[in-house]
């Protein structure tokens, strides 16, 4: 099994925290009905306002090598494949990638360059490895 992510447990409590249950640690996909995959982490939220449940599986992305534009090249394109064989196996289930807020603040948080959340459909989760919290779901997630 592949190692897991150096915030992998601070992100699985921040969820918690903000009412989600932990379904799958790991997520087990197939690419091209071969080829395994693991995502981190899927969870489930009951949505009382649609009597409903909202699906969610989380790439965990620590963002610790010299190079974060690196990091961010390997972060993406892991996301998109992912994002490929999920819509295929559980179209119902969003992918979003967990990243500390620093990263966001370095990489993300530029009024003027927001493609990869806008045009490319990655969703992103902000937490706070200190307090093991949520700080930002973009686009932001309804419950």
């Amino acid at each position: 099994m592949a190692a897991k992510d150096l915030y992998h447990e601070h992100v699985k409590t921040a969820l918690e925290k903000d009412g989600w249950t932990i379904t799958h640690d790991p997520y087990r996909l197939k690419w091209r009905g071969r080829k395994k995959m693991l995502i981190d982490l899927a969870a489930e939220k009951l949505l009382l306002a649609e009597k409903g449940t909202s699906k969610i599986a989380i790439e965990v992305k620590s963002f610790v090598r010299t190079s974060s534009l690196e990091d961010l090249y390997n972060a993406v394109g892991q996301f998109i494949l992912y994002r490929k064989a999920l819509r295929k196996t559980e179209p119902a289930r969003d992918l979003y990638l967990a990243i500390r807020q620093s990263v966001y603040d370095d990489l993300f948080d530029d009024p003027n360059e927001d493609s990869l959340v806008l045009e490319d459909g990655i969703k992103i989760i902000v937490f706070a490895p200190e307090t093991m919290e949520i700080v930002l779901w973009i686009p932001p997630i309804t419950n």
